[in-house]
């Protein structure tokens, strides 16, 4: 694939990676410092990749000054470890944790997700999926942050929006001279992003993501972006209908929830099994995150009830 300037001095780079969402859009843009939009995974691939693009457009990595992550994810952050140390790394602050990791983070991690399972009922001879909830991590970096951006601040030309719920430091980039918003993983054209669970580390309760990702819907809808560059597939050109669809879809899906649940009591792993009986057995952590999000949204219309025993949440419906 040759990369091509497009949208005033903004290139689309893809990249392969290790993961099932398959490629993964990054962004150079030519300004007052050339910057890249994320970075993809620590793979020989990808760096193979990005050098090749790069030169088709004029550039080698060494010429790149900044980086600005939309998120913490390995498939958008990894291959920073292999960048070299001049390149300044600008993100939201919650990133931090993620991109440089310590043996505290890893204890509230782990402690976080085994809380989570008996939470939601997960019977025990799943108990051992919980050491893959660190694979991904394999194709992470391990860097430190230069700059923090948080929400509203100016960057380059861009606003910083702070569109949680994808990933707990998730932002946008918005231009409002022309209206173009590189949106990350929050908003992708074919498909929704997954609301992950992800550990509070330092706070005392858990996000919920699903409603933070509604939330930050409505904040790009009421910029009207007149074009939005993605972190997976293809540009949105009707940025508009496409937001007003993500939230219908969602809502009817946790409508289908609430049938679920109908007059039974039911924990967040039956409704899990119910909800994706082909995948829960092998993507576990994602259709766990998927089935909580549901359950949040629903408990937020104050549609279900929640009672806790003996650890374990169990839903019913109002």
């Amino acid at each position: 694939m040759v990369p091509q300037w497009l949208h005033q001095n903004i290139a689309k780079i893809t990249l392969p990676t290790p993961f099932a969402v398959g490629d993964v859009n990054i962004y150079l843009i030519k300004g007052d410092a050339l910057t890249l939009i994320d970075v993809g995974p620590k793979t020989d691939e990808a760096l193979k990749s990005l050098s090749e693009q790069l030169t088709h457009l004029g550039y080698q990595i060494e010429d790149i000054e900044q980086v600005v992550l939309t998120h913490h994810h390995p498939d958008h952050a990894g291959l920073l470890d292999w960048l070299p140390g001049h390149i300044k790394v600008w993100a939201h602050p919650n990133a931090e944790k993620w991109l440089y990791r310590t043996e505290r983070f890893y204890e509230q991690h782990d402690a976080f997700f085994e809380e989570m399972f008996q939470q939601a009922g997960v019977p025990k001879e799943f108990l051992p999926f919980l050491k893959k909830l660190r694979a991904s991590l394999k194709f992470m970096c391990q860097r430190h942050l230069d700059g923090e951006l948080n929400d509203a601040d100016p960057f380059a030309g861009w606003k910083v929006i702070e569109t949680l719920g994808h990933a707990q430091s998730h932002i946008s980039l918005f231009r409002e001279s022309d209206g173009v918003l590189i949106a990350g993983d929050h908003l992708l054209k074919h498909i929704s992003p997954n609301p992950l669970l992800e550990p509070p580390f330092e706070l005392i309760e858990r996000a919920k993501p699903q409603l933070q990702l509604n939330h930050s819907l409505h904040k790009l809808k009421e910029l009207s972006p007149s074009y939005a560059l993605t972190g997976h597939g293809e540009d949105i050109v009707d940025v508009k209908e496409v937001i007003d669809l993500r939230l219908k879809k969602q809502h009817e899906r946790a409508l289908f929830v609430l049938k679920l649940i109908g007059d039974q009591q039911e924990t967040i792993f039956t409704l899990c099994q119910k909800l994706f009986p082909k995948v829960y057995k092998t993507e576990l952590g994602l259709t766990l995150s998927e089935t909580v999000a549901q359950l949040d949204y629903l408990d937020s219309l104050g549609l279900v009830t929640v009672s806790n025993e003996n650890g374990t949440l169990k839903y019913s419906c109002r």
